[in-house]
């Protein structure tokens, strides 16, 4: 195989430097199966991959990109063949494993899914990690009582970001009618709307209250920002109600009392995309390319492998909207 080229990360001096350069098939991790990519995405984990101190790789080189889909071109493991199209996320893919912004990646068959019927490879990036992400957030919140035949109040926090903007969608597809959505500028407001939500609220415009437990509010919320933000909301939910927790932008420390727990009963719920099983991939990715289909509709932009540096500074400096996805080849 010719040399093809790959967005890379060094460590040079003590600093974390990236660019694109031309690499061969040896500087891939090792695995069963070689796929060509065509797409991939750009999530708030690839940023803290570019960054001195992001605490995603520890091993230099490394290839970031926690997302792709492609075509299988070599295979020693007889579930995948030449040609099939097929979807990656999760596991160490663009962590400990070289990943996605590459033309070309190799990766155990165990982590791959067959890309569903109905769905095209660049249908399955506007997903990526962050639609996975929102959906599992969803199906956690509902079975734990969240009902569409109920007038349940859900508030969505970051929800003109990746995960956020997609749940909202999927939330009005399925039915919801309640669906509050919780941004930080003005302009996000009409987005947000735009994207399903019935109500916005704009977050400097939220009076928190600095008590263990407040009014009960929002029956149940799909938090993708963590840190004190949930932590002021925690207070906010109704008896019983449930919180699903998967990011971290705001921070990874929780300041909250037991009280929301112990009095409320209110349950907070860790969501993974990274390692679930790939019976529960499988039926989550079903759900997304059927029932739960938002592709037609959702917040996204292609960038060619080129303006992969300029989409990371937007996400960096908080100013990203929706889903990034990288035409690769």
């Amino acid at each position: 195989m010719k040399n093809f080229n790959a967005f890379v990360v060094r460590e040079s001096n003590g600093q974390i430097v990236s660019k694109i350069e031309q690499v061969n098939e040896e500087f891939l991790s090792k695995g069963e199966v070689l796929i060509k990519v065509h797409y991939s995405s750009i999530n708030y984990k690839d940023m803290l991959a570019t960054q001195n101190k992001g605490g995603v790789i520890r091993t230099y080189p490394m290839i970031p990109g926690i997302d792709l889909s492609g075509e299988v071109v070599e295979s020693t493991d007889s579930n995948y063949h030449k040609g099939q199209p097929v979807l990656v996320t999760g596991f160490g893919t663009g962590v400990t494993h070289t990943g996605g912004f590459s033309e070309y990646v190799r990766v155990p068959a165990s982590w791959i899914i067959p890309l569903p019927s109905n769905f095209s490879l660049k249908d399955a990036m506007i997903y990526g990690t962050a639609g996975l992400t929102a959906a599992l957030s969803i199906q956690a919140l509902e079975k734990n009582g969240l009902n569409n035949q109920l007038d349940h109040s859900i508030l969505v926090t970051g929800a003109t970001g990746g995960v956020g903007s997609i749940a909202l969608q999927i939330l009005a597809k399925i039915g919801y009618k309640n669906i509050i959505a919780l941004v930080r500028k003005e302009n996000q407001l009409d987005i947000a709307r735009n994207l399903g939500a019935t109500e916005v609220i704009l977050l400097s415009d939220f009076k928190f209250e600095k008590k263990p437990l407040s009014k009960q509010t929002f029956h149940y919320i799909l938090d993708t920002v963590g840190g004190d933000l949930v932590a002021n909301l925690l207070p906010y939910v109704f008896y019983q109600g449930s919180v699903s927790l998967c990011g971290n932008v705001g921070g990874i420390k929780l300041n909250s009392t037991v009280l929301p727990f112990i009095l409320r009963g209110v349950n907070l719920l860790g969501i993974d995309s990274v390692n679930i099983s790939y019976e529960d991939r499988v039926e989550i990715w079903n759900k997304l390319s059927k029932e739960w289909n938002v592709t037609n509709s959702t917040l996204v932009n292609e960038i060619p492998f080129e303006e992969i540096p300029s989409t990371i500074s937007l996400l960096k400096n908080g100013t990203h909207l929706g889903r990034s996805i990288v035409k690769i080849s």
